[in-house]
């Protein structure tokens, strides 16, 4: 859910892209929606560390409240006593720059002949100023720059026109081009959609054994922190409608196609999340005995970088027979900060988040695992730290292949001549971090793990191979105008 004036953001001690958002949403009368919906943000915190927000509907009535901050920082006990209701949309946001505003924190709650409505929205348009001018046309007044509010404000005008929650619903749908996985909240019930590509998750879960107490949410770890049993996902271009009478399914896309993003199984969702019927802690296994398969190389021990890079280099580590050590420790408690650190600290700023240890190191050559590399700053400062430590030889091996293009669809990635693989080979990446050696996992490799069909995900960010279509000026906003040859 990015913003119109946005440009790309990552802090030089989180070298990694970042995800844009969670979304939760719960249907439950006689439960306290508000406080399940904090739990529930609160499991989805990963995806999204700048702005929360909770809407809750009692009866025609909406209670929003929404500010800058993580969860547990936007929220109290006192505020969550006041929102009520039996429905609430919640939303964890993680923002680029430009678009850092209190104003810009979700959901976003949009008026309607029908009453009001509020929208939760992980992913992003490529069609933002298209959709935007044509609702300008229309007399519509926009409060934010983000293509959530678009979203939200196309459905409310469908509604005014005369449709009702569903027709209105699809009617702007079929206006939206991009990436979108979004819970709407309305004052009978609550609506769970995926775009036709499926590029972001949502997934369906029931509290208890009661079928009309149910909750959406973009991972299952969220389901699991207050007790919900996980049913299954929303499927590409379905949307569930869940009122009082229970949950209706509509399948509104005319030829859906899934394309789940391989990032959220490699990186973004939490290890303890579901995907194709397992633990992504699972996949992540299986892509470090792949990685070690494709690419061995004799040391003393195998080390994860912290969290994300630890289960491959478990599966590396089990494949290669070489023994797993824990050689950085990760400073778990350090969120977001706009503090800035000092000259001393930045030079040293990796061991704000990660400190080597010095007797597990020493000596030793070391094979040090992580999920991908991108602009190739912080695995240098890592490296740097590592040798510093003791360590005899550093040896990188990266459980992706090498990250080519930019995200169109809901990640903040850099710009593609900032991104690192994009204008240098793997022999020069090498050296740039100053490692001995580096290789990265194939993307037949990636795929092959799955399981599932190689054509079912979405790996553009390694292809260049953008599977919903993108208009030329945005295109043209993030890649590089030839492709450099490397």
């Amino acid at each position: 859910m990015n913003s119109l004036n946005s440009e790309p953001q990552m802090s030089a001690l989180h070298d990694k892209p970042e995800e844009a958002c969670g979304v939760f949403g719960i249907y439950a009368p006689e439960e306290n929606v508000a406080k399940l919906t904090y739990f529930g943000l609160y499991a989805l915190q990963h995806r999204g560390q700048e702005s929360a927000g909770i809407a809750t509907f009692a009866e025609n009535k909406v209670h929003c409240h929404k500010d800058m901050g993580l969860v547990s920082q936007v929220f109290n006990e006192s505020i969550l006593n006041e929102l009520t209701g039996k429905i609430a949309v919640g939303h964890t946001r993680y923002s680029t720059t430009g678009s850092s505003l209190k104003v810009n924190a979700q959901p976003a709650v949009v008026e309607t002949r029908l009453g009001k409505l509020a929208l939760a929205h992980n992913g992003n348009l490529v069609n933002t100023r298209e959709l935007r001018q044509e609702l300008k046309n229309n007399d519509c007044c926009f409060i934010t720059t983000t293509d959530s509010e678009a979203i939200a404000i196309a459905i409310a005008l469908e509604v005014d026109g005369g449709k009702d929650w569903l027709e209105g619903a699809i009617s702007a749908f079929q206006k939206c081009q991009g990436a979108y996985s979004l819970v709407i909240g309305t004052p009978t019930g609550i609506m769970g959609v995926r775009d036709p590509n499926g590029v972001r998750p949502l997934v369906i879960g029931r509290l208890e054994e009661q079928p009309q107490r149910y909750v959406l949410a973009s991972e299952t770890c969220a389901l699991d922190i207050i007790g919900a049993e996980y049913l299954r996902d929303v499927e590409p271009g379905e949307l569930v409608w869940i009122t009082e009478a229970g949950l209706a399914s509509f399948h509104w896309a005319q030829k859906p196609e899934r394309k789940l993003c391989i990032f959220e199984m490699i990186y973004f969702a939490r290890p303890d999340s579901i995907m194709h019927n397992e633990s992504l802690y699972s996949y992540r296994l299986r892509l470090g005995d792949q990685l070690a398969k494709e690419a061995g190389i004799e040391a003393d021990v195998v080390m994860g970088v912290p969290d994300s890079g630890i289960p491959a280099a478990i599966g590396y580590s089990r494949s290669s027979g070489i023994a797993y050590e824990e050689g950085l420790i990760k400073n778990r408690y350090v969120g977001r900060t706009f503090i800035q650190p000092t000259q001393h600290m930045r030079e040293h700023g990796i061991r704000m988040k990660l400190n080597p240890l010095k007797d597990v190191l020493e000596g030793k050559r070391i094979i040090i695992v992580d999920d991908s590399i991108v602009r190739g700053t912080t695995s240098k400062k890592i490296v740097r730290a590592l040798r510093e430590a003791g360590a005899k030889e550093v040896h990188m091996r990266i459980s992706s292949p090498p990250v080519t293009h930019p995200c169109f669809y809901g990640i903040d990635t850099d710009n593609q001549e900032q991104l690192i693989a994009a204008t240098k080979t793997v022999a020069d990446i090498k050296e740039q971090i100053e490692v001995d050696s580096l290789a990265y996992l194939s993307w037949e490799g990636m795929l092959k793990v799955t399981g599932e069909e190689p054509k079912s995900f979405c790996s553009a960010c390694f292809t260049g191979d953008y599977p919903i279509a993108i208009p030329e000026k945005v295109k043209r906003s993030k890649l590089m105008l030839e492709e450099v040859k490397i």
